[in-house]
């Protein structure tokens, strides 16, 4: 087991939260799970200094999800999550068709040609099933599930209750933050559209569920009882007390683990987080799906043909063919870096330096409240 070699935070009333009770963690900050940036490495860090790891897994087979639990539980006695996406595919993935595909792909054949990489050729969608990633996740027994775009089936949520698996739900609305209380989950991140990645709605479409943190935080904390995750441009000390203040519990961060080496982001990715010259706009063409990056070249042209991007997952599978490619030539124009509005307050690149500042920041500016 690999422990950090960070000293212990003298613990402070700020710390002790219901959400860091009820994950039974000694920070009240949960790593964002980034999806296919993810490592057993930087899951476990972020655990052993006291936050909440997480693991996002919604691309991975059940076996692979059982190897990544057992991965991290090697790497640290701490509570960690793993995150699966309910909602594997949208309306129209299983209909598309070759024509679809290719009208899809004249988008991105120029930026091909440029790096000399071959034009892909039309597939059918193989489904990922969430039931069968869901079974791998209980027979796992790892001590978080948290979820992203849905809610799961009662049955379900049944069994990580009496696994002893603390749940966490995702939520973009004050509906969806209900609904995910009412269905019995432990904890609701309150995500608001400042966040990199995919936005997590569910009961209305994503562009109709693009709410700041500053009003949404407030209005969740004021909807449910269950613990309360303020997310979506929080990168520092200031962000962390602001959530507090706004009624939030603790925090979710991700953008700016990203910007960590522990995270498997490129260089380039990483580099570009840290430059301080970070504009991000929110795009379907990467995947499918309403999410927020990097402004670049490839976003401009997805979003220019915006009519002819394919349904998740299938403009995601088909944008991999440029982004591969694109990452081996070193060519951040051309790749998908997600980040959030927090970028251009980032500073740190490991998981140590970020929450010792975090930490001593956090307790500066609420000493003098005495908390």
């Amino acid at each position: 087991m690999t422990e950090s070699n960070h000293p212990a935070f003298d613990p402070s009333p700020w710390m002790r939260t219901p959400l860091s009770a009820k994950l039974g963690i000694e920070l009240p900050i949960i790593q964002g799970p980034l999806g296919g940036f993810s490592t057993e490495r930087l899951a476990a860090a972020v655990s052993n200094l006291g936050g909440l790891g997480s693991y996002g897994a919604h691309n991975l087979s059940p076996d692979q999800i059982a190897n990544v639990v057992s991965t991290i539980r090697a790497e640290t006695s701490k509570p960690f999550a793993i995150n699966l996406w309910v909602s594997m595919e949208d309306a129209g993935a299983r209909t598309a068709g070759e024509c679809e595909f290719q009208q899809a792909l004249a988008t991105l054949k120029p930026f091909l040609d440029e790096i000399g990489a071959p034009h892909p050729a039309y597939k059918p969608y193989a489904p990922v099933s969430f039931d069968a990633q869901a079974r791998a996740l209980l027979d796992a027994r790892p001590p978080v599930f948290s979820f992203i775009v849905g809610i799961p089936p009662k049955e379900i949520l049944d069994e990580c209750r009496a696994r002893k698996i603390v749940t966490i739900g995702t939520a973009t609305t004050v509906d969806e933050a209900i609904a995910i209380e009412q269905a019995g989950a432990d904890i609701v991140v309150a995500s608001g559209f400042e966040a990199g990645g995919h936005r997590g709605s569910f009961l209305r479409s994503a562009d109709e569920s693009l709410t700041g943190t500053f009003s949404l935080v407030p209005q969740i904390a004021d909807a449910v009882s269950i613990p309360v995750a303020a997310a979506g441009g929080i990168a520092d000390a200031r962000g962390i007390v602001a959530a507090f203040d706004l009624g939030a519990d603790g925090v979710q961060m991700g953008t700016a683990f990203l910007a960590t080496e522990e995270s498997s982001a490129s260089a380039l990715h990483r580099n570009a987080l840290l430059s301080g010259n970070v504009r991000t706009a929110l795009t379907k063409g990467f995947t499918g799906r309403l999410a927020r990056g990097i402004k670049n070249r490839l976003m401009d042209a997805v979003n220019a043909n915006e009519g002819s991007i394919l349904p998740y997952p299938l403009q995601r599978a088909l944008v991999r063919n440029l982004v591969v490619p694109a990452a081996k030539a070193e060519r951040a124009d051309l790749l998908q870096l997600w980040s959030g509005q927090n970028a251009n307050l980032l500073k740190h690149r490991t998981v140590d330096a970020l929450m010792h500042d975090l930490v001593v920041g956090v307790s500066a500016i609420l000493a003098p409240r005495g908390k």
